[in-house]
């Protein structure tokens, strides 16, 4: 199996994958624009974002499925443009597995091995270095229908790392899973990689999911890169509304801005309601504006703060290790808020909810990406 060594060490390599300036085109639909990212050896990247946003065509220029309109991509810096997806050396994990239901799991292992040619002595040993791996070594001899799908989604992923590839691309991978066992397959996928140090692009469009496995994450919207970042760094630090949206919970606000001050600003809120805020992006007095506050961040009277407001309890909804309320503003905008299991709020009753600025943050409201600005992503 390949390298033993560290995601966090294995990035010394910081331009093992790189995009300049990719685009591709289906007519005249923009698929991805301008894309500049580097990827470093041994690193967890994931795709993140919905639907139509251009992550899986990524994905795929990087596997050799699709040729990009323009620009080049690289892997460890060389050209891999006209190579056909076999002489990349990469191995593959799609959500439908792609196993042979006619083959046994051992077979399904081997096959990468014996269409490269590998030595007959070899395949053997290796088979069950793999299986071992994802422990399924006891099912060698079974057929893929033989098995559940979290077994024959370890297996897929035994085939993709039995010939040793230097980098591996997983789509949607855990999708046909239930919560369950897409939650247990998430640990031990990032356990492999910790072990194996191999280079892994993850394709998802479940957050959670690449909160949990990766290093980075590149958050996909309308073909470019919106943000890209550790999941600390996305979650605490989102640099538009949209990656504060799709990462984890937050509550958004429409305001006004009514006064700059370095990097906060002074929104007015429906109501006559105002907060401060941090300044995200092109703010001056008079910008629409959209708030996001994360739940948890929103506390009682009690807590440090900046802004205090008065609200009704609109709801509560119980989620065992915790509450989430929802609280009505004066002017009617409703948030929702984490509270303790044990706390006594009745619907109707009016409470004391306050934040502070820096756990607010101002984002010109309807910002989008700009299609002509190229993306970038480098190892940090």
């Amino acid at each position: 199996m390949a390298g033993g060594r560290t995601g966090s060490a294995a990035r010394a390599d910081a331009k093992f994958v790189e995009f300049i300036d990719v685009e591709k085109n289906y007519g005249n639909f923009h698929a991805v624009r301008r894309l500049n990212l580097s990827i470093g050896r041994g690193e967890f990247l994931t795709f993140l974002g919905p639907s139509g946003s251009g992550k899986t065509t990524t994905l795929n220029m990087l596997a050799g499925f699709e040729r990009p309109s323009q620009g080049v991509i690289t892997l460890d810096g060389k050209s891999v443009d006209r190579l056909p997806p076999y002489e990349r050396n990469i191995g593959m994990v799609f959500q439908n597995y792609a196993l042979f239901p006619h083959m046994s799991v051992a077979d399904n292992v081997a096959f990468p091995l014996s269409v490269r040619k590998a030595p007959k002595a070899e395949i053997g040993p290796r088979v069950i270095r793999a299986l071992e791996m994802v422990k399924l070594e006891r099912f060698k001899d079974r057929k893929p229908t033989q098995l559940s799908g979290g077994q024959q989604q370890r297996v897929a992923l035994a085939r993709a790392l039995v010939f040793q590839p230097t980098l591996v691309l997983m789509d949607e991978p855990l999708g046909a899973l239930d919560k369950k066992l897409r939650e247990h397959m998430q640990i031990e996928l990032k356990q492999i990689h910790e072990m194996l140090g191999v280079t892994i692009v993850y394709v998802t469009h479940d957050q959670s999911e690449a909160l949990t496995m990766s290093d980075r994450v590149a958050i996909f919207e309308s073909g470019n890169i919106a943000q890209i970042g550790t999941p600390d760094a996305l979650y605490n630090e989102p640099a538009t509304a949209f990656v504060a949206g799709f990462i984890g919970e937050n509550n958004a606000l429409d305001g006004v801005v009514e006064r700059v001050d370095g990097d906060q600003c002074l929104v007015a809120l429906p109501a006559g309601l105002t907060t401060s805020a941090m300044a995200i992006g092109g703010i001056s007095p008079g910008t629409a504006v959209q708030l996001a506050i994360r739940p948890e961040r929103i506390a009682g009277s009690g807590e440090p703060a900046n802004n205090r407001f008065k609200a009704i309890v609109e709801g509560r909804i119980y989620h065992g290790d915790h509450q989430r309320l929802l609280a009505r503003l004066p002017g009617g905008q409703v948030l929702t808020v984490k509270v303790s299991p044990d706390a006594a709020m009745a619907t109707g009753e009016t409470i004391d909810l306050s934040w502070r600025t820096i756990d607010c943050r101002a984002f010109p409201a309807g910002a989008a990406p700009d299609g002509n600005t190229p993306n970038t992503g480098s190892v940090t």
